[in-house]
């Protein structure tokens, strides 16, 4: 498998919405980060799809390296 493209070296600050399906960008190719746009397919990955426990701010790994994916863990600062 191919590394995924880092997309920043921080989290990205979303709204979410509780009971809503996202589907956050793995490989760091998309042009809608955090969220997919389709570019994976030429990256040989897929997005990572999930259903927000809840309403609010969510921090989105930017790295796309943190162990708890799509959500940062702070992989970013030892990059």
């Amino acid at each position: 498998m191919a590394e995924p493209k880092i997309a920043q070296k921080e989290p990205y600050v979303v709204d979410l919405e509780e009971g809503k399906k996202y589907a956050w960008c793995s490989c760091g190719l998309s042009t809608t980060q955090p969220f997919c746009d389709g570019k994976h397919k030429d990256a040989d990955m897929a997005p990572v799809v999930f259903t927000a426990e809840k309403t609010g701010k969510a921090y989105l790994c930017g790295c796309k390296h943190a162990a708890k994916k799509p959500f940062c863990d702070g992989t970013h600062s030892k990059i």
